[in-house]
């Protein structure tokens, strides 16, 4: 088995278990959850894709409905009657195979009442309809299709979404590390101006801008961690449960930048499930189109039933009756005719309909594109520029200790260092979500999870 299988494997087994645990109330610790097993959890509990799975089986029972026409209709029924209308009664003694002309007091123009109870089991056959039973089986599979494309398209913008979700809650818990390492820097700056300050080598004021700083840094911790529980709640909404606690996600080592993302390749669109099911759709339309055309040519049918027939509830009497019609409306006003004029513009709006969604989805897939350069790029300049500063931050404190830097000089290098800081932070997870939207653009992303 390749080491890519098994992996998905582990990840799907370890989502299975998550979906079980959390079924029979058991705690789930967040160390425990990656973002394979985020987004395995959110295809099996999301109420899009529950409610996508709903429909195609929705769909399957269509299909049978539609195939049930093949077969034919058998019923039963009964009936009671009583009548002295002459032809009426005349017939009811007739099926009951009780009727005597040669009686004396037999008058056809003035029957007594006259009871019947009939009992039949019939039957009913279309023989031909011009192909309408084919087109609606054929019908009611592409719905299906179209359907599990639909289903296919919510879970190729679940997993974005759930990777998005993933990376923003790793990025609220950075942008807190980094407030709270600026935290500690402010206050050991704020040990040494007191330091100096007793020593009569620095003004009150270099303490009190410090006190100032420490205050604003402390209050965007603050922030910082309120923001890392609106981001846990958004991913537990994507994911359709509460599986992740509010102590948040491990964080994972930080990975080096990868290549710049590849150019984009226009072939890839067709992987796309919206696009396949805008074609889908045009070609239900299509088989509608026919449908309506062939609704006016003639149509055959064949009946049965098998009859009995009683005065008194007893001694029945038995018949039979079986026979072909046929039937042809060959004029009703033009209504067929523009009936399938409006299907067949109905089929060519969704004809349209392919070439603009294409057209949509090629701007979609080069727009991910430009995002995903433009997070690769700024990740780049963010790196180096962490480096000269915490250098710069570095040199100042140390100046500052002499004597030889003001506090202004300090405080800046200190708010310029927690800058790029909170920049770098931003530009790795934009860059890791960029990625995951150029995946979603070009209809790779449900790919790696679903086969």
């Amino acid at each position: 088995m390749k080491e890519g299988t098994l992996q998905r494997n582990i990840s799907c087994l370890l989502g299975m278990a998550l979906v079980l645990a959390m079924a029979f109330g058991l705690p789930i610790s967040s160390q425990a959850v990656t973002l394979e097993t985020c987004i395995n959890t959110a295809l099996e509990t999301n109420p899009g894709v529950q409610a996508g799975i709903t429909r195609i089986n929705e769909a399957r029972y269509m299909i049978k409905q539609a195939e049930s026409a093949y077969y034919p209709r058998l019923y039963l029924s009964g009936a009671y009657a009583m009548t002295d209308n002459p032809p009426q009664a005349f017939m009811m003694s007739l099926n009951q195979k009780d009727l005597d002309m040669r009686q004396p007091d037999f008058d056809p123009n003035d029957p007594d009442p006259t009871d019947n109870v009939r009992l039949s089991l019939g039957l009913k056959y279309r023989i031909y309809d011009g192909g309408i039973k084919t087109i609606h089986v054929q019908l009611a599979k592409e719905s299906k299709q179209l359907r599990e494309l639909g289903l296919r398209a919510v879970q190729n913008e679940l997993i974005h979404q759930v990777t998005r979700g993933y990376y923003a809650v790793l990025q609220a818990q950075s942008f807190v590390a980094v407030q709270e390492a600026s935290v500690k820097s402010l206050e050991e700056s704020l040990r040494v101006a007191t330091a100096r300050f007793n020593a009569g080598s620095a003004v009150k004021t270099d303490v009190l801008n410090l006190e100032v700083k420490l205050a604003q840094a402390r209050e965007d911790t603050i922030r910082a961690n309120n923001g890392v529980q609106l981001a846990i709640a958004s991913l537990n909404t994507a994911i359709g449960s509460e599986l992740i606690l509010s102590s948040g996600l491990p964080v994972p080592p930080r990975e080096e930048v990868r290549e710049k993302p590849e150019a984009p390749d226009a072939s890839v669109l067709e992987n796309r499930p919206e696009l396949k099911a805008t074609q889908s759709m045009s070609s239900i339309k299509e088989q509608s189109y026919e449908k309506v055309s062939r609704e006016n040519r003639p149509s055959m049918s064949a009946f049965g039933s098998y009859d009995f027939d009683s005065g008194d509830f007893s001694e029945f009497e038995n018949s039979y009756l079986m026979g072909v019609m046929a039937e042809w409306e060959f004029f009703d006003g033009y209504q067929q005719r523009n009936k399938a004029r409006a299907a067949r513009a109905e089929w060519q709006t969704a004809q349209k309909e392919i070439l603009k969604t294409r057209n949509d989805l090629r701007l979609d897939l080069y727009q991910a594109y430009l995002k995903a350069m433009d997070a690769w790029e700024r990740l780049e300049v963010s790196e180096k520029s962490i480096q000269s500063a915490s250098e710069a931050l570095r040199i100042t404190s140390e100046m500052y200790k002499q004597g030889v830097a003001e506090i202004t000089e300090l405080l800046t290098a200190q708010v310029g260092l927690t800058a790029q800081k909170t920049r770098s932070v931003a530009a790795y997870y934009e860059y890791l979500t960029a990625l995951s939207n150029y995946d979603r653009a070009r209809g790779l992303a449900v790919g790696r999870y679903l086969k």
